[in-house]
């Protein structure tokens, strides 16, 4: 089935309007390209969510803070976009740059307290990169639901703050991580790892699941990340830049395990930064 592709703000929104005029609800799912099983989960569910599917694809420079990761990452609009036909997307969105940000864009959208730590400690002005776009894709689109995965689980606890605080008409829905049969976590990243590297790159799911466990039944949280941290490097990981228990809903840090919790990381591999994350449940 061909993929109806959507350019403009404009195209989307004649699309949308039609759907909606017919008495259709509309879900989106905002990515970046680079497809892989992950996304067509979210899809998937979409699909269970709304009679119609909007796909984005938008590689967004401004939450890329290293230039050079943005070079690399890679741009597969022609193998994305037949794989989501057969998945019963109706459109397509790939805007260009100009697009996006014409001449004189100078909006940026902020969500304090949450972008604090993790991943924003190490990555300044990423999450307003992600805030400010996903913002745009919400009122360009006006869908009724957007669909995101949980391995970036501070990055959706963002865009859930963002789209209440700034009353967009959307549900934010969280889906759950999908993962290679050894545990490793879906990314678009994992493709640039090497042989050696993709064989070493699963124990870092090992070591969050393996405290995760440890600190559910009261093992004591400082010790035991400690000890996943000396696991993830003793695997060939070249850095941990953090491995912290965030309460689920506010993300703030846990010293004592009283509600649902995360146990979240990122930890560089050959050259290439990955993130992963997994639930912690009280007794």
């Amino acid at each position: 089935m061909m993929i109806a592709i959507a350019r403009t703000v404009a195209a989307l929104r004649e699309k949308v309007a039609g759907y909606h005029d017919a008495g259709e609800t509309v879900a989106l799912v905002p990515t970046m390209g680079a497809l892989h099983e992950g996304h067509f989960s979210l899809v998937q569910a979409a699909r269970t969510r709304a009679d119609r599917v909007v796909v984005t694809l938008f590689v967004n420079p401004k939450q890329f803070n290293n230039p050079n990761d943005l070079a690399a990452y890679p741009r597969t609009e022609e193998s994305d976009a037949a794989a989501l036909g057969p998945l019963g997307v109706d459109v397509l969105f790939a805007p260009p740059v100009e697009e996006m940000y014409p001449d004189g864009f100078s909006t940026v959208v902020r969500v304090d307290g949450l972008s604090e730590g993790l991943c924003g400690a190490f990555r300044p002005g990423h999450f307003e990169g992600v805030a400010t776009v996903v913002a745009k894709l919400f009122l360009q689109s006006r869908a009724d639901v957007a669909l995101f995965g949980e391995k970036d689980f501070q990055q959706l606890a963002i865009i859930r703050r963002m789209a209440r605080d700034l009353d967009i008409g959307i549900e934010v829905v969280g889906c759950p991580t999908v993962r290679e049969a050894d545990g490793l976590a879906l990314s678009s990243r994992n493709a640039r790892l090497s042989k050696q590297a993709r064989a070493q790159a699963p124990a870092l799911a090992r070591a969050l699941h393996s405290a995760a466990d440890a600190i559910s039944v009261g093992a004591a949280i400082e010790p035991t990340i400690a000890k996943a941290r000396e696991m993830v490097l003793a695997a060939g990981y070249s850095e941990v830049e953090y491995i912290e228990l965030r309460e689920a809903g506010s993300l703030a840090p846990v010293e004592v395990l009283e509600a649902p919790s995360r146990l979240l990381a990122a930890a560089w591999l050959d050259g290439v930064r990955l993130i992963d994350n997994v639930p912690v449940m009280p007794r």
